[in-house]
């Protein structure tokens, strides 16, 4: 217990220099003009080395020279993954141009002439090429300048679909939007928790070694009531923690919660504390979904989505208990796998952290 805690401080000792590194954050303005859409992608520098290498003397800094050579490549690899569809049907840019300007950053502009139609698709998958946790503002403007849509953009979620009443751009019918219900944000919760891989795996090597339902009840309530809490500051942005820092600690959770199964042999005992400091670090977690949604970042309307999303997060926590332990208590029955079996699951759960935490940092 005491050294799951101690292991805790000294990563966040460790990682708090990292606060200065904020997600990398590059914007996709586009505009219709008569017949045409033009969009400009800009992208700080050392973001676009994770596409094409342009610091080729490693000093930090991209001089005209090296960025030239790397010029076409770059507006190349960025293009290819920027996916355009009109009712359906991909368009190719007819004209690419990419430039560096006075402040380091990469503009690259895309020109998509003679087009027309009601449903226009934009998938920019070159985030998920980006760095872990970068993020991307859209928007979309008509002819005479006023926004159509915005939204911000993640490596989850790169697609937005825009639909227009007419063949022109002026008057849209629907916009991305985030949830406005109870309803919504509730499916929202559950959704989130089901495809949330790294806390479910995490949430699953807590369960594997609780032996009756008050063991596992006390560590699914000490989890709960740990990320609620983080949950709600982060929403009300009373505590701001980079994801690249909750990232790679969620991470370093699932390793520890993995490794612990295995020296203390599957004993539970102290667990609940434990669970309380690391749900703490998923809380953080959970909350980016509705800090992306701009949920706190404007006035009025926080509590309804933070008790609909975190209501969702539970329900769907309590459906895959309500699952699992069942089975996981049958097997405990089994002394083969009391001895081979858990310790087997809980050293496969600290692999996956371990790739995690490698594909975060």
């Amino acid at each position: 217990k005491r050294s799951g805690l101690a292991l805790l401080l000294a990563v966040l000792g460790g990682a708090t220099h990292l606060l200065a590194h904020e997600v990398g954050l590059s914007s996709a303005t586009w505009q219709w003009q008569t017949n045409q859409l033009e969009g400009t992608l800009t992208f700080a520098v050392r973001e676009t080395e994770e596409l094409v290498p342009l610091d080729r003397d490693r000093d930090g800094r991209v001089s005209p020279d090296e960025f030239s050579l790397g010029r076409d490549a770059l507006a190349a690899t960025i293009a290819t993954n920027c996916q355009i569809s009109l009712d359906g049907v991909p368009v190719e840019p007819g004209d690419i141009r990419c430039q560096l300007d006075s402040s380091n950053n990469v503009d690259v502009v895309l020109s998509f002439p003679k087009l027309q139609g009601k449903e226009l698709e934009l998938d920019f998958l070159v985030i998920r090429l980006l760095t872990p946790g970068h993020r991307m503002f859209f928007s979309l403007r008509d002819p005479t300048g006023q926004t159509i849509a915005e939204r911000l953009l993640n490596q989850n979620s790169t697609r937005v679909l825009v639909q227009f009443d007419t063949d022109t751009p002026a008057a849209p019918a629907t916009s991305p939007a985030p949830p406005t219900s109870f309803a919504g944000f509730l499916k929202l919760g559950v959704e989130h928790i089901l495809t949330g891989y790294d806390h479910l795996l995490f949430l699953f090597a807590l369960l594997i070694v609780t032996r009756n339902f008050m063991s596992a009840l006390q560590v699914i309530t000490c989890f709960t009531v740990a990320h609620s809490i983080t949950l709600g500051v982060a929403t009300f942005d009373l505590l701001h923690v980079s994801s690249r820092i909750v990232e790679p600690l969620i991470a370093v959770t699932i390793i520890y919660v993995g490794l612990e199964n295995v020296w203390k042999h599957g004993d539970p005992h102290g667990r609940w504390m434990l669970t309380f400091a690391f749900g703490l670090i998923h809380g953080f977690g959970f909350a980016s979904v509705l800090r992306e949604l701009g949920i706190g970042a404007r006035a009025g309307g926080v509590a309804m989505p933070l008790l609909a999303f975190n209501l969702g997060v539970e329900l769907g926590q309590i459906a895959v208990a309500a699952i699992a332990l069942p089975l996981i208590w049958q097997l405990r029955k089994k002394e083969h796998f009391l001895r081979y079996g858990v310790p087997a699951c809980s050293i496969l759960v600290a692999l996956a952290g371990a790739y995690w935490l490698v594909q975060r940092l």
